[in-house]
């Protein structure tokens, strides 16, 4: 008898930890889901920093080709006036100095002219040779349609 007691005791016991740890399932659900959206948030917040300095990187190297480029570009244009003054100095003795720099200025823009419109006109030619059409993207486009028929 002492036993169906001891028994009948322990198993509102058992019970009780049973419904402990189902009560207790919600609260590590819980917290689990506050871990998570805790790591997601800490691994956005590393992505955003590593994304500006990544951009303000670039942004500065940008920066600096552009700099560069205008100094280039200043630095092709004195050349072009010091080819166009070459040109001109190859003129006759007897030209007048005005028309003899003038006319080294046009044969000069002459000269970059034809270069010019040759190279658009070669890579013209080459783009109206290239296929503009995805091919591959057609053929899946012509299959789906297939298998939708079917």
């Amino acid at each position: 008898m002492a036993d169906l007691e001891k028994r009948t005791a322990a198993a509102p016991a058992r019970n009780a930890e049973v419904q402990t740890d189902i009560e207790g399932l919600p609260a590590l659900f819980g917290r689990l889901s506050d871990g998570v959206t805790t790591l997601l948030d800490t691994k956005l917040s590393l992505l955003k920093v590593e994304i500006r300095e990544d951009v303000s990187g670039y942004v500065s190297g940008a920066v600096k080709i552009l700099i560069g480029g205008i100094i280039a570009a200043v630095g092709f244009a004195i050349l072009n006036v010091a080819v166009a003054l070459f040109v001109g100095s190859l003129m006759p003795e007897t030209m007048d100095p005005f028309i003899k720099v003038a006319l080294g200025f046009v044969i000069t823009g002459v000269v970059y002219l034809i270069i010019g419109g040759i190279f658009i006109i070669t890579a013209k030619n080459r783009l109206a040779k290239q296929d503009m059409v995805p091919n591959r993207s057609v053929d899946e486009l012509r299959k789906d349609k297939e298998w939708l028929k079917k």
